[in-house]
C-alpha cells in the first residue's frame, strides 16, 4: 500500500512539473504570441540576472537588517563595467572570477 502511494505521488509530482514546462511549447507551436508579450519576454533575461546578482550581494535574515557582502560588491562593479563595454558574457564572467579570486587572496 505504501509503495503504491509513493509511486502515485512521484507520478503526480512529475506531471505537475512537466505540464508548465512543456505546455508553453505546445501552445506556441500552433499559435504565435502577441507582440506585447514578446516585448515583455525580451526583458526577462536581464531581470533574472539582476535578481540573481542582487541575491548574492545581500544577505537577508528574518528580523534583521540586510547585510552586504562587500567583497562581492567590489567584484561586481568592474565586472558590470566590462560587461557593458565589451558586451561579451564570457569576458565579463572571467573578469568577475579573476577579480573575486584576487580580492579573496588579498582580504
Amino acid at each position: 500500500m505504501t509503495t503504491k502511494t509513493i509511486l502515485v505521488g512521484i507520478f503526480l509530482g512529475a506531471l505537475v512539473t512537466w505540464i508548465p514546462r512543456i505546455l508553453p511549447f505546445i501552445l506556441t507551436r500552433y499559435r504565435g504570441l502577441p507582440e506585447p508579450l514578446i516585448r515583455f519576454l525580451n526583458y526577462l533575461p536581464i531581470s533574472i540576472i539582476f535578481a540573481l546578482t542582487l541575491s548574492s550581494l545581500v544577505k537577508e535574515q528574518r528580523c534583521d537588517l540586510p547585510q552586504f557582502h562587500w567583497l562581492e560588491i567590489l567584484a561586481v562593479l568592474p565586472t558590470f563595467w566590462v560587461a557593458i563595454k565589451s558586451k561579451n558574457i564570457l569576458l565579463s564572467v572571467l573578469t568577475g572570477i579573476i577579480i573575486m579570486a584576487l580580492l579573496r587572496l588579498v582580504f
